[in-house]
């Protein structure tokens, strides 16, 4: 008997048909925990992840000590936009990964885009 795909994991597969990420534009990924948020950037063509950062990291865990989730997203986007601008990387794809835009996804987005990341 099949299993049935429901809800976010619906919605984050009818979003990867659509966008897939390159060498010169590679795909940012979120996922979103009940405590924290992660964000990877991979390359889709050779399979590799090219940046990685969340609440959990060193550099982002001690600017976090005193905000909420929401702005602990944003220091995150910042963290990984600073990652890929360093490697030379300065165009992505979002993948919200089947979450709503909104809350803590946007917060990312828009931390990653103030520190130079365009979409």
């Amino acid at each position: 008997m099949a299993m049935q795909i429901v809800g976010r994991e619906r919605r984050k597969l009818r979003i990867r048909r659509k966008i897939s990420g390159t060498a010169e534009k590679p795909r940012l990924t979120v996922f979103r925990s009940a405590k924290h948020i992660y964000a990877q950037v991979v390359d889709d063509v050779t399979g590799n992840t090219l940046a990685h950062v969340s609440t959990l990291s060193r550099d982002v865990r001690g600017a976090i000590d005193d905000v909420d989730k929401t702005g602990a997203a944003k220091k995150v986007g910042e963290a990984v936009a600073k990652s890929l601008i360093a490697k030379g990387i300065k165009t992505i794809v979002f993948d919200r990964n089947g979450y709503l835009y909104h809350g803590r996804i946007l917060a990312l987005a828009d931390g990653a885009r103030e520190a130079g990341l365009k979409f």
